[in-house]
C-alpha cells in the first residue's frame, strides 16, 4: 500500500511538471529527468520507487539503498552530475509505439581517488495494466552503480600509506626519523604451560600491564598460531630485547618507525607522533585522517603535521568475481615533506647534556645571521615511552615529578635578573639618560629614593670608592646604577625602550613563544617597580630565546636580528632596525668582554678562547626581605668569531654558585666547541 503512494506522488508530480509545461501526458524524459534530480541529490529511496517491477523483484529496497549509501559514504562521493542527450524524434516515436526507449548517460563524480567518470544507458519502459495508466520505470541494474557491476563484482579501496617527512638539522643529521625498530609479539601457542606467568614475565620487560597484553590476545583476528604484536621498542634498548628473546612465546621482528636519535636532548622541540584520539579526529577535515593514523602531539611533529605527513594514495577498483579487476579511480601516494632545521643537533645535545639533569633553558644561535642553533628544555621526557606506549603510572611518575620535565621551559618567559642591564644601558644610552663616561657618587650597598618607597631598598652586591660610570657598572653587575638611571628616565621612557627590544610582541618565529612582558599589566605602577625592573627583578620576563636575539644588536651595529629556524628562511634579517646607534653597540660590546676579564664573569675566562658575557641572577622570593629561590643566568659568546651565542639560565643556583656556576658551564661548552 505504501509502496503504491509513493509512486502515485511521482506520477503527480510528473503530471504537475507537464501540465505546467503545456504537455498532455508524461514522456520518457520527464521521468528520467526527476530520476536524474533524485540521483545527482542522492536520494536513493525515492530513486527505488522508480524502478521497474523486474529491476525491484531482483533488486530488494535494502540492497539497493543500502548498496548506493555504502558506496558513495566509502568513496567520499561529491560534486554528482547525470546528464544525457535525447534520442532523435524518429527513435523517441518508435520507443512510444514499442513501450521501450534507452537514454545513454553519463555520470561524473568527486571521490577520494579523484574523479570518476562513466557512461551507461538506461531502459525506461512502460507498465500499467490500461493504456490510459501506463507510466515509465527504470530498467535499473548494478551497472548504473559503476558499469564493472553488471555482471557481478565488488566495490575495493586500496590506500598506500605515504612515508611521513623527516626533521634534519643544519647538517641534514636526522632529529626525527624512520627506521627500523624492534615489533615485540606473542605466538600464543608458545606461550608454554604456565602462560600467566610467561605474560607477567613479558608485561615487567615492556613496562606494561598483563591486561594490555590480554587484551591484544583477545582480538576478534587472533588465531593460536599467529603472532600477535604487542609493543615497539626502539633498536637502542638491546638489553630488554636480549632478555625477551628468552621468553617463550616471543618474537621480535623489525619494522618501520619513528625514532628521534636525540631522545630527551630534543624532545621539547621536536615532539613525537601517537595514534590520533576521537577529539583530534572529529577536529580534522573528512577524508583528511583515518581512525588509525598518527598524529603529531607535541613540536615540530604537531606544528608541522601537514607538511610531514603526506598524502595517502588511493586506488578504487572493482573486483571481479573471477579475480580480475578494473581500476575506476586512483591518487598516488604522496610522501611527507622533509623539514631541515637551523638547529645543530651537536650544540643541542652538548648544551642538554651539560645541564646533568638540573632544572634550566637555553637558547643558542648565530648572532651574525639569527639562525637558531639550539633550543634546551631540561629536565626532559624520552618520546619514545609515549610514541610506542606509554603506562599510566609512568606518566603520573613524569607529571608529578616537582622538576616538572613534561614542562617545554624554553617557550617560556622568566624573570632575567641582571642579564637584562645591557639593554637597560643601550635604552639610557639612547635617551641621553646614560653619560658613558659620568660617574654617579653611591654610597653603602643600598639605596632608596625618599618616603614614597616604605623601607624598600635596592641592594648591590659590592661597592666602591669610586663614582660609578656605565663601564663599571655593568662590570661589577651594579643594580643602585641602573635603578638610579631607570627612575631617572622615568617609567614612560623605560616602557619604550623595552618595547622596542620586543617585549609585548609575539617573537616572529616559526615555534611558538610565550610573549616576554614588562609586567602582568604592561605597564610599571611605581618607582620601585621601575627601579627593579632595570635589572630584571619586578615582574619582568624573557624567554631564552628572545635574550639571546636582544644581544645581536650590540653585535650588529644597533640591528637587532630576527630569530629563523628553517633552514628555508632568509638569513640575517633584521627584526628591529636602528635600534641604538653603532657607536652605543660598539660601546656595550666592549664593556661585556670587559665583564669576563674583570668583572663578575671572570670565572669564564680562559687562555684559549676569548670570551665576552654578561651574568645575571633572578631572586624569586615573596618579599625584599625573604630569602628565596634563584635562578642564574650567563650570556655569552666567543669575542672575535662571534658565531655562536648562547643564554642559558639555569633553576636554584643559591647554593651552587648563583650565576657563576652558569657562566663556568657556558665558558666550556664555547671552548669545546670551537675546537
Amino acid at each position: 500500500m505504501k509502496k503504491g503512494i509513493l509512486i502515485t506522488v511521482f506520477i503527480t508530480l510528473i503530471m504537475v511538471m507537464t501540465s505546467c509545461s503545456g504537455k498532455n501526458k508524461a514522456t520518457p524524459y520527464d521521468y528520467f529527468d526527476l530520476y536524474v534530480d533524485l540521483w545527482n541529490d542522492q536520494e536513493f529511496t525515492k530513486m527505488y520507487n522508480m524502478l521497474s517491477s523486474d529491476a525491484k523483484e531482483e533488486f530488494p529496497p535494502d540492497e539497493f539503498i543500502d548498496r548506493y549509501d555504502k558506496i558513495y559514504g566509502d568513496l567520499n562521493v561529491s560534486e554528482l552530475e547525470i546528464a544525457y542527450d535525447k534520442l532523435s524524434e524518429e527513435e523517441l516515436k518508435t520507443g512510444l509505439k514499442e513501450g521501450s526507449i534507452t537514454l545513454p548517460f553519463t555520470v561524473t563524480m568527486g571521490s577520494m581517488a579523484g574523479p570518476i567518470e562513466f557512461e551507461y544507458e538506461a531502459t525506461l519502459i512502460q507498465e500499467g495494466e490500461e493504456e490510459k495508466d501506463k507510466e515509465w520505470f527504470i530498467s535499473w541494474d548494478a551497472g548504473f552503480i559503476f558499469p564493472p557491476l553488471k555482471d557481478g563484482g565488488k566495490v575495493s579501496i586500496q590506500t598506500s600509506t605515504p612515508m611521513r617527512g623527516e626533521i634534519l638539522d643544519r647538517n641534514k643529521m636526522p632529529l626525527a626519523t624512520n627506521d627500523y625498530v624492534y615489533e615485540v609479539g606473542i605466538i600464543p601457542d608458545e606461550l608454554g604451560e604456565n602462560p600467566g606467568q610467561q605474560k607477567e614475565q613479558i608485561a615487567s620487560l615492556l613496562n606494561i600491564s598483563v591486561e594490555a597484553i590480554d587484551t591484544e590476545l583477545s582480538a576478534d583476528w587472533v588465531e593460536p598460531d599467529l603472532f600477535v604484536p604487542i609493543k615497539k621498542i626502539p633498536k637502542t634498548d638491546e638489553t630488554t630485547i636480549s632478555k625477551l628473546q628468552e621468553v617463550k612465546g616471543i618474537v621480535v621482528r623489525e619494522v618501520m618507525g619513528r625514532t628521534y636519535p636525540l631522545g630527551e636532548a630534543a624532545v621539547h622541540l621536536i615532539g613525537y607522533i601517537g595514534p590520533i584520539n576521537a577529539e583530534e579526529l572529529e577536529e580534522k577535515d573528512p577524508g583528511q585522517y583515518g581512525p588509525n593514523d598518527l598524529i603529531g602531539k607535541r613540536g615540530l611533529e604537531q606544528l608541522y603535521d601537514e607538511q610531514l605527513k603526506g598524502e595517502k594514495g588511493t586506488k578504487i577498483l572493482i573486483v571481479k568475481d573471477n579475480g580480475n579487476e578494473e581500476v575506476l579511480a586512483e591518487k598516488p601516494v604522496k610522501d611527507g615533506e622533509n623539514i631541515t632545521l637551523t638547529i645543530d643537533s651537536n650544540i643541542q645535545e652538548k648544551i642538554y647534556k651539560a645541564y646533568d639533569d638540573k632544572s634550566g633553558t637555553s637558547a643558542a644561535i648565530n648572532p651574525q645571521t639569527g639562525e637558531t642553533l639550539a633550543l634546551v628544555s631540561s629536565p626532559a621526557f624520552n618520546p619514545n615511552e609515549f610514541l610506542y606506549g606509554i603506562t599510566q603510572k609512568r606518566l603520573d611518575e613524569l607529571e608529578n615529578d616537582p622538576q616538572t620535565p613534561i614542562i617545554n621551559r624554553f617557550s617560556a618567559t622568566f624573570a632575567p635578573g641582571s642579564v637584562i642591564k645591557p639593554i637597560t644601558a643601550a635604552i639610557g644610552l639612547e635617551n641621553g639618560t646614560i653619560i658613558p663616561d659620568e660617574g654617579i657618587e653611591i654610597k653603602g650597598l643600598t639605596w632608596d629614593n625618599g618616603e614614597g618607597w616604605g623601607d624598600y631598598k635596592v641592594r648591590r652586591v659590592s661597592q666602591t670608592d669610586e663614582p660609578v660610570d656605565l663601564a663599571d657598572a655593568l662590570i661589577r653587575s651594579d643594580n643602585i646604577y641602573f635603578a638610579m638611571k631607570a627612575v631617572e628616565m622615568g617609567n614612560q621612557s623605560l616602557i619604550e625602550g623595552l618595547e622596542g627590544f620586543g617585549f609585548g610582541e609575539q617573537l616572529p618565529f616559526e615555534y611558538p613563544f610565550l610573549e616576554s612582558a614588562i609586567s602582568s599589566s604592561g605597564v610599571l605602577d611605581d618607582e620601585v617597580q621601575v627601579a627593579n625592573t632595570s635589572y630584571g627583578q619586578a615582574e619582568i620576563e624573557m624567554s631564552a630565546l628572545h635574550m639571546a636575539i636582544t644581544y645581536t644588536t650590540f653585535l650588529n651595529e644597533g640591528n637587532m636580528l630576527k630569530p629563523t629556524l628553517l633552514s628555508t628562511e632568509e638569513t640575517g634579517q633584521i627584526w628591529k632596525e636602528n635600534l641604538i646607534s653603532p657607536d652605543n653597540a660598539k660601546l656595550i660590546q666592549d664593556i661585556l668582554r670587559d665583564v669576563v676579564v674583570k668583572g663578575t664573569a671572570t670565572i669564564a675566562k680562559n687562555d684559549k678562547l676569548a670570551i665576552s658575557g654578561k651574568t645575571g641572577t633572578a631572586e624569586l622570593k615573596l618579599s625584599h626581605d625573604s630569602k628565596g629561590d634563584e635562578n642564574g643566568w650567563f650570556v655569552g659568546y666567543p669575542t672575535d668569531k662571534q658565531d655562536i651565542l648562547i643564554a642559558m639560565m639555569v633553576e636554584q643556583v643559591e647554593d651552587i654558585g648563583t650565576s657563576s656556576f652558569v657562566a663556568e658551564k657556558v665558558a666550556s661548552l664555547l671552548l669545546e666547541l670551537s675546537n
